[in-house]
Formats: C-alpha cells, sequence, structure tokens
C-alpha cells in the first residue's frame, strides 16, 4: 500500500505539482522529497506523529507545501492568518498546539500568543530563487519526538473548527483516512487526470481550498496554481498564466467574476476550461447560467462542510444530468434525509440532511454533547434541512437554525434569495431573519444592484409580491455596496440584522 506520501502526490517525478506566478512549478517528484524532508525536520525537532502543529501563512504555494508536508508527520491546525490577538488565543489553546509555524518575518498576534503561552515558534522560510512551495523550516528544538515517521490513516491530519456563528466553535478532527476519501471521492465525481490544472483561489485554512483544490488535484497527479487569494480585478489575468481547466470557488467569488468579465473579454475567451466548480454555499441557478454562457463550460455545484472532509455531494459532469438548484447526487458518503424521530424519509419529502461513511468524522473533540446530538441513530446530522427526488438529487432547503419562523409560519431563506436573484437589478442577495416583537421574526434582505443598475426598494417589494406569498416578502429590503463576508467569502445569514443595525 502507498504511503501517506505516495498517496498524496501521486504524479509523474517531473510532473507539476504546486505553480505559483513567476515562479519554476514543483515537481510531484519534488514534492515527494519535500514531504519526507519536512518529516525528518520535524521529529529531529521534537515533533511526530498526534502532535499538534498550527499553521499560519498567507496564502500561496508554502501554505498549500506546509500543509501536505507537516501532515505527513504530525496533525496540522491551519488558522485564518486574519485573526485578532483573542481569537489566536483561543484557538492554539483549543487546539492544544505543540508548536506554531509562520512566515520567516511574521512578527504579529499570532507569534505573541504562542510566545506567551510557551508554544514552540517554527519559522518557514521559503525557497525564493526556486520551485513554487519548496521550504525549509527554522526553530528550536522541544526535546524527542514520542512517535516519530511518517502518518498513518487512522492518525489525525487536520483540525478545523465549525463557523460558531451562533455557540463556541467546535473542534473536528479529520484523519488522513477521511482526507483520502474526500480527495478520491471529488477525483472521480470531476474525473480529475494527470493533465488537470486547479486555478486555486480559496483560502488555505478551509476545507475547500484544501481538500478540493490541493488534495484532489495532487492524488490524481494533477497540479494546482497557487493564488496568493482571491482578487476579482486579478483573476483574468490569472487565468491566463495558470492556464487551469477548473477552478473551484463559494458563489461569491463567482459574482464577482461575473461582474468583471465583461472588461475581460480577451482573457475569457482565451480560458480553455473543462468545468468550473462551486461549493460551500447555494449557487443561485442565475448564476449557474450565467457562468455556462460566459465560459462556454459546465458549473458542477457541490455541497460540503467540514465534518464530511468537505465533500458530500456533487452533480455530475455532462451528459449526466446538471439540475440547477439541486447539490447533486450522492458523491461520497451515504446520504438521506431523516425526521426528528429518526426515520427515514422517501423521495420529496423535507426533512434533515443526514450522512455517513468513510470521509465522516469520527466525532467533536472533547464535546460529548454536541456528539449526542449530531451523531444520533448512526448517521451525522448535518444540521440542514432538504429533500432528494427520485432520481437522488438533494436540494438543500436551508441550515436548520437560518430557517425564519414568522409568527409559527416557517420560511426558508435561500426560496426568497432565487426570487429576488430575478429581479434584473439584482446581483447579489442574502434573505435573514430580523427580530420582531409580535412575530418573533420577520423576513429581511441584503441586496447588492447591478453596476449601472437602479430600484428602490418598494420595487423590489412590489416584484417578490407577484411570486411569493404574502407571509414570505420581506418586510425590510436594505441596499448596499457590498454584503458582510465571512474569512471565505460566504454570505452569513445568522447575526446579520445585528450587523446592519436592524436587530
Amino acid at each position: 500500500m502507498d504511503t501517506i506520501i505516495e498517496r498524496t502526490a501521486k504524479g509523474g517525478d517531473d510532473a507539476p505539482a504546486i505553480l505559483a506566478p513567476e515562479r519554476p512549478a514543483l515537481t510531484h517528484g519534488s514534492l515527494r522529497r519535500l514531504m519526507a524532508e519536512t518529516v525528518t525536520r520535524l521529529n529531529g525537532l521534537g515533533i511526530g506523529r498526534g502532535d499538534r502543529v498550527a499553521i499560519v501563512l498567507p496564502n500561496g504555494p508554502e501554505m498549500a507545501t506546509a500543509f501536505v508536508s507537516v501532515a505527513a508527520a504530525a496533525t496540522t491546525a491551519p488558522l485564518n492568518p486574519g485573526y485578532r490577538e483573542d481569537e489566536f488565543d483561543f484557538y492554539l489553546s483549543d487546539i492544544g498546539a505543540k508548536a506554531l509555524i509562520v512566515a520567516s518575518d511574521e512578527a504579529g498576534p499570532s507569534v505573541a500568543v504562542a510566545q506567551r503561552r510557551g508554544i514552540a515558534i517554527l519559522r518557514l522560510v521559503p525557497d525564493a530563487g526556486g520551485e513554487a512551495g519548496r521550504f525549509t523550516l527554522e526553530g528550536e528544538a522541544i526535546g524527542d519526538a514520542a512517535r516519530p515517521g511518517v502518518a498513518e490513516d487512522g492518525d489525525i491530519a487536520l483540525l478545523l473548527h465549525t463557523s460558531g456563528t451562533t455557540s463556541r466553535p467546535k473542534l473536528v478532527p479529520l484523519t488522513h483516512a477521511n482526507l483520502a476519501a474526500s480527495a478520491s471521492h471529488i477525483g472521480a465525481t470531476l474525473r480529475l487526470t494527470p493533465d488537470d490544472r486547479c486555478l486555486n483561489i480559496m483560502p488555505l485554512f478551509h476545507i475547500h481550498g484544501l481538500i478540493a483544490a490541493v488534495l484532489a488535484s495532487l492524488g490524481a497527479g494533477g497540479s494546482t496554481f497557487c493564488t496568493t487569494g482571491f482578487n476579482a480585478l486579478r483573476f483574468f489575468a490569472q487565468l491566463g498564466e495558470a492556464q487551469p481547466s477548473w477552478y473551484t470557488a463559494v458563489p461569491t467569488m463567482h459574482q464577482a467574476i461575473l461582474a468583471r468579465a465583461a472588461r475581460n473579454p480577451e482573457a475569457v475567451a482565451a480560458a480553455k476550461l473543462r468545468f468550473i466548480r462551486s461549493s460551500s454555499a447555494s449557487l443561485p441557478p442565475q448564476v449557474m447560467a450565467e457562468l455556462e454562457a460566459l465560459f462556454g463550460c459546465p458549473v458542477i455545484e457541490s455541497y460540503g462542510m467540514t465534518e464530511a472532509a468537505h465533500q458530500m455531494t456533487s452533480n455530475p459532469l455532462p451528459p449526466a444530468a446538471r439540475k440547477p438548484g439541486s447539490v447533486g447526487i450522492a458523491a461520497g458518503p451515504e446520504v438521506a434525509i431523516m425526521a426528528e424521530d429518526g426515520e427515514l424519509l422517501g423521495a420529496d419529502t423535507v426533512g434533515e440532511i443526514v450522512i455517513r461513511g468513510p470521509d465522516v468524522t469520527a466525532g467533536y473533540e472533547n464535546n460529548p454533547t454536541a456528539n449526542e446530538t449530531a451523531f444520533a441513530f448512526g448517521w451525522f446530522h448535518t444540521g440542514d434541512q432538504g429533500m432528494m427526488d427520485a432520481e437522488g438529487y438533494l436540494r438543500v432547503t436551508g441550515r436548520l437554525k437560518e430557517i425564519i419562523n414568522r409568527g409559527g409560519e416557517k420560511i426558508s431563506p435561500r426560496e426568497v434569495d432565487e426570487v429576488l436573484m430575478d429581479y434584473p437589478a439584482i446581483a447579489q442577495v442574502v434573505t435573514f431573519a430580523m427580530p420582531h416583537d409580535k412575530l418573533g421574526e420577520e423576513v429581511a434582505a441584503a441586496v447588492v444592484l447591478r453596476e449601472g443598475q437602479t430600484a428602490s426598494e418598494g420595487d423590489i417589494r412590489t416584484f417578490c409580491a407577484t411570486r411569493l406569498a404574502d407571509f414570505k416578502v420581506p418586510r425590510k429590503i436594505v441596499i448596499l455596496d457590498e454584503i458582510p463576508k465571512g474569512a471565505t467569502g460566504k454570505l452569513q445569514r445568522i447575526g446579520l440584522a445585528q450587523k446592519l443595525g436592524l436587530g
């Protein structure tokens, strides 16, 4: 059986693995050597299997190679470099980090917290003139590694926290076996080959970028072009430089790309994308149609979450059917719809989406209460509401905790989103619950208008009234230049009323 190193970087010795702007490509052979060198180096510093290493690096090739290389030796915990000091204090403590990897010149809050907590600081030094992503680690040894050598399937490879919008974030441990299963599922769904190249614009402290863009590509023997992060102004130049066969992103990124496409006709015409992937949030069918018309390739919407090491379902590639508004068919774990009493429901019946399979975490760390609820009846409960049609295509109707309860009437924000997206002047929308003194909650929506377009709140409400029952029509519509987003570019319904002063 292949070692973790051989399985991660499966391409030929001279095949490109990691690319970046104005840098020579790191080959699969070089990546395997870098991973082996990193295992030896970390072991020499006193870090081995099961030891927890937080990684705080900017997006780019070194973040990608540090993740796969450190995971071959220890447990990785990539953290958002934008966190404040109190956030780093919580996450580094909750993880139980033994070491922190930062850029060679980093002097920010993560370093201050690590010093205060006595966490070893390792500095990543890029090979400035060498292959993209090549690095060495500098730091002081902290003893002997209790469990040296290359990691095994049952070892925890990755620790990530849930978003924790309404409660304390939960810690999700994912094993090498979980990650390998998910990367393999994504590769099979997208029919990835060594000839495929992903343009990565997702942050690499997030499951979507780590597994779909990086691990699935490397596991198929292909390559990933690592940008410094998403920038709509630079995306079209990156398309030309990277010459990718696909890219994966969240819907807000796709919408930003569409907004700038008219100014970049040559880059669009020159792009040779085999498909575009969308995940991590609901893709409006209107955006899917615009993207397909623009790039002349299928848009594959999938459904993922951290607890499943990312992918759970996906629309298939042609010639199989893609159903706009659906997140496709089971693409990895088993997927079912469950009633509150644990009964599995039939086609076209609304219930909670539940999953089980080789990519699903065995449970949250140090959280028996959450585990009791989340793993009831032998399935993992996603917290999402949805329904499956007779062909097995899943429609996610909303997060259970995001469903708006207006005086007992239950409203799916996504249903309202889809109607609002049909209004010609609207480019982006998020529907959310607004507190109401008598009804408990009322429907509200934040919208961004298309460039050069105008519309009033009254115009938009009148349009909605022709398409929605009265109780579903937003009572408040806020027109914004930009809707507040989370760190990974996702629109966040929970807490939006408060952020906009409507709480």
